[in-house]
């Protein structure tokens, strides 16, 4: 009988060699999910903060006076379990939304590989801009104005959202469906790029620890290197866009007429500097989210490929 290592070699030696096998749409459903929702149990908090530091700083008189700050009075009205308000709405989103990306870029991806299974590098921004429309729509959009509106709510004097589904209810009861579509044009623009900058630079690490093999393995420890630098490039490439979108969905939307409004009001009120509002707390999550996603989602499509032969 055949080990598990035996047959993952077996499995890897059926690809051409040199080429990057193509992977199951099916597959990748499953594994980005499961990605997606581990990462996002681990990575919330920053998440919390960054939204905090972003919203805040439209306030006339401010309450944090930096991520200290706010983690330390958060803490202290909340407890720890302060920092998970709206995780709820990320969690039920996290999951389908890693699954809607990888499979949206596995899809494009195998529609575009040439003969030797290998995409060019205009082709592998495409992939993964077409991955982030897509997820911006179907998912990100109402899952983030939802958790911003949660966040933002958390500050009033007397919140109103009791939780998740009542939240939800009050919103489209409120505003209709559009409602939770806040911010629609800065989600696409920011998961676009979020995704062509990701996929682009984990690809090219990949690549280059492959040495012009695309079927060679480069094990956990690099793979998690290249999901970090990965995201660090996601992450000073659109903060200014991130940004607009958070203003864009938080319970003060109808100070902005349009997205290109909401910009320009960040640098007149903001300066340059407003367009980096949580930088910090967003790089620390994201670069450990990013790496762990690729990571994770690397492994368990080697585990399904193990299961589930499709090819």
């Amino acid at each position: 009988m055949f080990s598990s290592r035996e047959r993952f070699k077996e499995i890897r030696a059926a690809a051409p060699s040199g080429a990057a096998r193509k992977k199951h749409p099916g597959k990748a459903v499953l594994a980005g999910g499961f990605a997606g929702g581990l990462e996002i149990l681990c990575t919330f908090p920053t998440e919390y903060v960054k939204t905090q530091l972003q919203l805040d700083s439209k306030a006339v008189t401010p309450r944090y006076a930096g991520i200290g700050d706010c983690i330390k009075k958060t803490f202290q009205s909340h407890g720890f379990f302060g920092f998970y308000r709206g995780l709820s709405s990320l969690l039920y989103g996290s999951i389908p939304k890693a699954s809607v990306r990888f499979m949206g870029y596995e899809t494009l991806r195998n529609k575009m590989v040439d003969k030797d299974g290998k995409l060019t590098q205009t082709r592998t921004v495409l992939c993964g801009l077409g991955a982030g429309v897509m997820e911006a729509i179907v998912i990100v959009c109402p899952m983030e104005t939802v958790k911003v509106k949660f966040i933002h709510d958390q500050n009033q004097p007397n919140p109103k959202y009791k939780g998740f589904f009542h939240g939800v209810k009050e919103i489209v009861k409120q505003e209709g469906i559009r409602g939770t579509y806040q911010g629609l044009t800065a989600t696409i623009l920011k998961q676009g790029s979020n995704q062509a900058i990701r996929f682009f630079v984990f690809n090219n690490l990949k690549s280059s620890f492959q040495g012009g093999d695309n079927s060679k393995e480069i094990g956990i420890a690099r793979t998690f290197l290249c999901g970090g630098i990965a995201g660090a490039a996601s992450v000073f490439g659109n903060t200014p866009l991130d940004v607009v979108k958070t203003r864009m969905q938080g319970l003060d939307r109808h100070l902005y007429r349009n997205t290109l409004h909401c910009a320009q009001e960040v640098l007149k009120h903001d300066g340059v500097k407003g367009f980096y509002k949580g930088t910090v707390p967003r790089l620390g999550r994201v670069v450990f989210d990013v790496a762990f996603v690729f990571t994770i989602y690397e492994q368990t499509m080697k585990l399904l490929d193990y299961v589930w032969k499709t090819d």
